[in-house]
């Protein structure tokens, strides 16, 4: 059997997760992850916009992309 070893994040995650068991501590988590995910996201959209690494033209070749098979 393997064992799984915890990075320092995934070990400090888990000691926060113990103080709030509850289903609204849950939700209020995932609003936390989902809204600094979404603005890491933004913010790298805007570096490759700036770039000109992405442009309207790319923005639409991926529109077409079925991104399920990648």
């Amino acid at each position: 059997m393997q064992s799984t070893v915890f990075n320092p994040i995934q070990i400090h995650l888990l000691q926060m997760f113990n103080l709030d068991n509850t289903e609204t501590g849950l939700t209020e988590m995932k609003n936390v992850l989902y809204s600094y995910y979404s603005k890491k996201m933004k913010d790298r959209f805007n570096e490759l916009w700036d770039s000109g690494e992405l442009d309207q033209q790319r923005l639409d070749q991926i529109n077409k992309m079925d991104l399920h098979k990648l």
